[in-house]
């Protein structure tokens, strides 16, 4: 039998951005979480529970390739697991809540913490585009002050939708593919 081959990714971004909704989505096994109840003030009103550590979930691709999808914790508190998490990932996902443009920064930090230290494919996840007062994936790119040189797409999805999350995924993989054939 032959032996298969694992793909690191990473799924980054704000406090409720969706990184454990989108992973519990696509996740072929229980995902492995690490939540805890919400501890601070602004927190509680947003959620009940937040990932402490990380999150983990698992896709079989094909008879060769399995996915490992780890989500980071979104508070700056725990950032420290962002350097342990992006250790030999071949792609990163940042997912960004469109509906809380004040959650933005946040996002376009840990976008530069993650290009600045793991020279990987990054893609942004305009999450919670089935909302009503979602910012298109147009200005969120806008917003995040994506340029074309960095080449980062924005895909438009909703992390609760199987067949956005797949493409998400699915795009990050291409890219991927395309940089490992070009190295």
């Amino acid at each position: 039998m032959k032996e298969l081959k694992k793909i690191k990714i990473v799924v980054a971004g704000p406090f409720a951005a969706g990184k454990t909704q989108f992973i519990n989505t696509v996740s072929e096994i229980k995902t492995v979480a690490t939540e805890r109840k919400t501890s601070g003030i602004t927190e509680k009103n947003v959620k009940d529970y937040t990932t402490v550590a990380m999150d983990f979930g698992k896709i079989r691709i094909d008879d060769e390739h399995e996915l490992y999808l780890f989500g980071t914790p979104g508070q700056s508190r725990f950032d420290f697991m962002w350097e342990i998490l992006g250790e030999g990932a071949l792609g990163i996902i940042v997912l960004v809540d469109s509906t809380d443009p004040k959650t933005f920064h946040e996002a376009r930090k840990i976008i530069n913490f993650f290009q600045s230290r793991f020279p990987v494919p990054v893609v942004v996840g305009a999450n919670k585009q089935d909302l009503p007062n979602a910012w298109s994936p147009e200005d969120v790119k806008f917003a995040l002050d994506i340029s074309e040189e960095e080449g980062i797409p924005v895909i438009p999805l909703s992390a609760k939708d199987k067949e956005d999350v797949k493409k998400t995924l699915l795009t990050l993989l291409e890219i991927i593919r395309y940089s490992l054939e070009g190295s």
